[in-house]
């Protein structure tokens, strides 16, 4: 029962990008910058994470480690989301919603099927299956298709 209800919360994080995406593209002509929207949507994530953050921890009587991860680590999940939220930002009024998202989650899995092969940054090594290639070409096609086709 917990793999499933595990699964509709991904599926439900999955369709709050795709609502996002021409949220932002909206905000993004509306500003006459795209970079700008992507600068928002960090800006209003972030406070609305800080007050996640604040209410949890109090809740639960302790804080956050600050000291803890190295440098990098602070700074690399949020470069890569600017990739990702400024880049579907500019393509979504060009391409749809659907094509976007299609190649960002191609992207994604491709992406990870690699990071699960070479056990990034200590993750469990998974190896690259027939069934992993088969489903990832798939996945690539469907995306192809909703964009071309």
């Amino acid at each position: 029962m917990a793999a499933f209800l595990w699964a509709l919360l991904g599926i439900a994080a999955g369709a709050c990008i795709a609502i996002q995406a021409p949220i932002n593209a909206m905000l993004g002509r509306g500003l006459g910058m795209p970079v700008a929207a992507a600068c928002v949507s960090f800006l209003s994530g972030a406070l609305i994470l800080a007050l996640v953050v604040a209410t949890t921890a109090s809740f639960e009587g302790r804080s956050p480690d600050w000291r803890g991860p190295d440098l990098w680590l602070y700074v690399a999940g949020g470069a890569l989301g600017t990739v990702y939220v400024t880049t579907a930002i500019f393509l979504t009024p060009r391409i749809g919603a659907a094509a976007v998202m299609a190649f960002a989650v191609s992207g994604q899995l491709l992406a990870g099927i690699l990071l699960d092969r070479i056990g990034f940054l200590g993750m469990a090594v998974r190896e690259i299956s027939m069934g992993r290639i088969a489903g990832a070409g798939l996945l690539v096609a469907g995306a192809l298709m909703i964009r071309f086709l």
